[in-house]
């Protein structure tokens, strides 16, 4: 398995959900997980802005209950917003009710019809009653920002080595990346502009 791809047995496991938009058009879809913070969510979206790329934030409703301006500024510029639990859950580390409830407790302060899971993996009735309420967004590329054995040209790397048409892709607003992200995000939206693909986000 290619640790940045999408695996079979995800795709198989959680069927309705989305891990890559449509492969016949040039577009790619950007993804930030776990923020809003303030020592990375604000270079990520000057970044974004000199680029004139909009992506979706999936965010952590303790964070975004932390930094209300934050997320104001993320929907102020145009963003797309999704829910990824209050507190980062481990889906098997909590009983189903209680991961349930953690996602809608999010989303009073998040507001979106968009869920990803922390991990990328939830227990299969975690999914099925999420998948009644939400659109599940997985991932056709993860960069691997967030990995102390990855370096910034590593990432870059990915997104060059991976991309292609309708992939989504995951970066992270977050501490474990932000110091990767500051050169591998601009680089990124370069070549990505570069090899003339939209910047999309979700509906």
């Amino acid at each position: 398995m290619i640790i940045e791809q999408a695996s079979k047995w995800g795709k198989w496991i959680y069927p309705e959900a989305i891990w890559r938009m449509d492969p016949n058009e040039h577009s790619v879809y950007l993804t930030f997980d776990d923020g809003p913070i303030p020592e990375s969510t604000p270079f990520l979206l000057d970044t974004l802005t000199q680029f004139d790329a909009k992506a979706t934030f999936f965010m952590v409703g303790d964070n975004v209950k932390r930094h209300p301006e934050l997320y104001q500024q993320i929907v102020d510029a145009g963003h797309q917003v999704g829910n990824h639990t209050y507190n980062h859950l481990g889906a098997f580390k909590h009983w189903t009710t209680t991961y349930i409830i953690n996602t809608f407790k999010a989303n009073e302060l998040i507001h979106s019809h968009l869920f990803r899971p922390p991990h990328g993996i939830m227990r299969p009735s975690e999914y099925y009653w999420l998948n009644k309420e939400f659109k599940i967004i997985m991932w056709d590329l993860v960069t691997r920002d967030y990995s102390k054995w990855m370096t910034a040209e590593d990432v870059l790397h990915n997104v060059k080595e991976h991309t292609r048409n309708g992939s989504i892709i995951t970066f992270h607003d977050s501490l474990k990346s932000i110091d990767k992200l500051r050169f591998a995000l601009p680089e990124a939206l370069k070549w990505l502009k570069e090899q003339g693909y939209a910047f999309k986000t979700f509906k």
